[in-house]
């Protein structure tokens, strides 16, 4: 008959059975090879029941709620258990920081199942995302923000714009939580956006640092990771706030380096045709260097569904009126103009037929044509005396 006086045995139920398992069998040794967070977690366990002092904080409470749990320390086994204390300190202590929650959530993903089946994953979303949406004039907790510029080599240009000493921005959440891995980033940012109460612009200015944050700066080591990479493009794709010609959410210069990043890791065809769709609504805004990263053949699919658009809306008056005082279409006319006279890697098929996509409305000067002409027959000229 086995008697549980050690205090380990009086409050696990697990250990109770494995120890009279092992009786059963005669032997004298446990074995215990799935213990979510290891070694570590087990002792703090132990020493718990012992009545050491054990520490707990953000960076190992989700092993030891694990430990906890598959150990059985539950209020059945001993009142005032290892289990309902995590719970106490849960709650009461490191779902009200924000730094915390952001700290437990990171650690959650090396405990998976366990984290996700016990709701710590859920939970710390709902933590992170709740303070988020708080209005920042009543923020009183510490946050992290020292973004510096990024380099133009980067894949996104960032920029932080000035703002009064003691004012909480906006977007003061966006660099905690963009040291997220990308699945747990991606069920922050979906239950904030899915919330409707975050600016559209702030959700996008997050895509944009996550991007800068996690992809290589140079174009050229994207392919080392590919799988990854491609994961993270498809996703911050999937997030984008869907964009109207009279809405800038994301500059069209990002989202053609975001094209550009989805070709190279081999993002999903719906995701690329997604980026030529968001690009060619703001392809106003383009600048001829961010078109020249493309290959013509994309850069003509670009143009055309940005002239279908155009020819689709045409007759909706409020459209007329919006694009012809902001000069969208002129603003394209000169965009072509200035590719076509840069490029010089068109042949003389792609020179015209883009040069055709542009109708007469969006040259009411053909200046640019005749330039892009121009340079095109000397690039030529110089070729054929090579």
């Amino acid at each position: 008959m086995l008697h549980f006086q050690f205090p380990l045995l009086s409050k696990s139920n697990r250990m109770q059975r494995l120890v009279f398992e092992a009786s059963e069998e005669k032997t004298d040794e446990i074995t215990i090879l799935d213990m979510p967070g290891g070694y570590k977690a087990f002792e703090i366990c132990a020493k718990f029941c012992y009545g050491m002092t054990v520490t707990l904080n953000a960076y190992n409470i989700t092993a030891v709620r694990c430990a906890a749990e598959y150990l059985e320390m539950t209020e059945d086994a001993d009142r005032g258990n290892l289990i309902y204390k995590i719970e106490v300190f849960l709650n009461s202590g490191i779902f009200r920081s924000w730094k915390d929650s952001i700290i437990v959530l990171q650690t959650t993903r090396s405990l998976l199942p366990w984290s996700e089946d016990l709701k710590l994953v859920g939970r710390c979303i709902d933590s992170v995302s709740a303070k988020i949406l708080v209005n920042p004039e009543t923020i009183t907790w510490s946050y992290t923000f020292n973004r510096k510029l990024s380099g133009p080599d980067k894949i996104v240009e960032y920029h932080r714009e000035k703002r009064e000493e003691n004012v909480i921005p906006k977007d003061w959440w966006v660099e905690d939580v963009c040291e997220l891995e990308i699945d747990m980033f991606k069920r922050v940012i979906s239950v904030v956006k899915s919330s409707g109460r975050m600016n559209n612009g702030v959700i996008a200015e997050a895509l944009r640092y996550y991007v800068a944050r996690w992809l290589p700066e140079s174009m050229e080591s994207l392919t080392s990771e590919a799988s990854s990479n491609k994961d993270l493009v498809e996703t911050v794709v999937f997030l984008l706030p869907k964009v109207n010609r009279a809405m800038s959410y994301s500059s069209c210069s990002f989202l053609l380096k975001l094209l550009k990043v989805s070709i190279l890791v081999g993002a999903d065809e719906t995701v690329r045709e997604d980026l030529v769709e968001n690009v060619s609504l703001k392809l106003h805004e383009a600048s001829v260097k961010d078109l020249l990263i493309h290959e013509v053949e994309l850069v003509h699919r670009i143009v055309d569904q940005f002239m279908a658009d155009e020819k689709r809306v045409s007759e909706d008056d409020r459209y007329k009126e919006f694009v012809l005082g902001n000069g969208i279409l002129l603003s394209v006319g000169r965009l072509i103009d200035a590719y076509l006279a840069l490029n010089s890697e068109l042949t003389l098929s792609s020179f015209v037929e883009l040069s055709e996509l542009v109708p007469e409305s969006a040259r009411p000067i053909h200046d640019g044509l005749y330039k892009a002409i121009d340079t095109f027959m000397k690039v030529k000229q110089s070729f054929l005396f090579l």
